[in-house]
């Protein structure tokens, strides 16, 4: 339903003073926007090289697969899982983030000598994977979130844009439009009373009646 509008000077200020705040705020949104949208980009291009390095060390890790079983007294798989994840939350835009500091893991324990020696690269190659994976896992939060606030601030641009500052401006528009018919209207009926009074006073200076009340006051 549209908002009925008060043809008053009040009114109209409220709506000046309206479009200067949505103007004022507008640029500031519109920076974040763009700071949100820069950051996604980085996030997605960081993204992009833990992925290529969690394949790679896919890959790696797969050249031993197959002689994983035969090995006792060891768990590569175990040694390179994620002990412990370290994050720290930042401030993006006004968005708080997760950013990776570092992964822990379990420090091995097995005879050098009595293990192969490709084992200490399988462990290594496992770790390293785990890394990418936790990486991928920090970025694509940090993709939810700021995907999400930047859904928000386009809202909020959008709505500015092409709601709110194109209504103030319409109602500002037709509120001047009626203060100014009214004005008009206001000067034509004055110009009316003043006309009319004007000729009430030439009549009553033209009435006979008048003529002799003015001579038997100046016999």
């Amino acid at each position: 339903m549209a908002v009925k509008i008060k043809m008053t000077r009040p009114e109209l200020k409220r709506y000046r003073d309206a479009v200067t705040r949505y103007e004022r705020y507008l640029p500031m949104l519109q920076l974040k926007q763009q700071l949100l949208q820069m950051r996604l980009r980085e996030v997605a291009r960081a993204r992009d090289e833990a992925e290529r390095a969690a394949e790679e060390a896919a890959g790696k890790f797969r050249r031993y697969e197959s002689v994983l079983a035969d090995l006792s007294g060891v768990n590569p798989r175990e040694l390179g899982a994620p002990r412990e994840v370290r994050t720290t939350v930042i401030n993006v835009a006004g968005v708080e983030v997760p950013t990776l500091d570092d992964v822990e893991f379990t420090a091995p324990r097995y005879s050098l000598f009595g293990t192969p020696a490709w084992v200490d690269q399988v462990v290594e190659d496992l770790r390293d994977l785990s890394r990418q994976r936790v990486a991928l896992e920090i970025f694509d939060k940090q993709k939810e979130l700021l995907n999400r606030e930047l859904t928000r601030i386009i809202q909020r641009v959008n709505l500015f844009e092409k709601v709110k500052i194109p209504e103030a401006r319409e109602a500002i528009r037709v509120i001047r439009i009626r203060l100014g018919d009214e004005l008009t209207a206001s000067v034509a009926r004055a110009k009316i009373v003043k006309g009319k009074l004007a000729e009430a006073e030439a009549g009553e200076s033209d009435n006979p009646a008048d003529h002799s009340e003015v001579e038997e006051m100046s016999g």
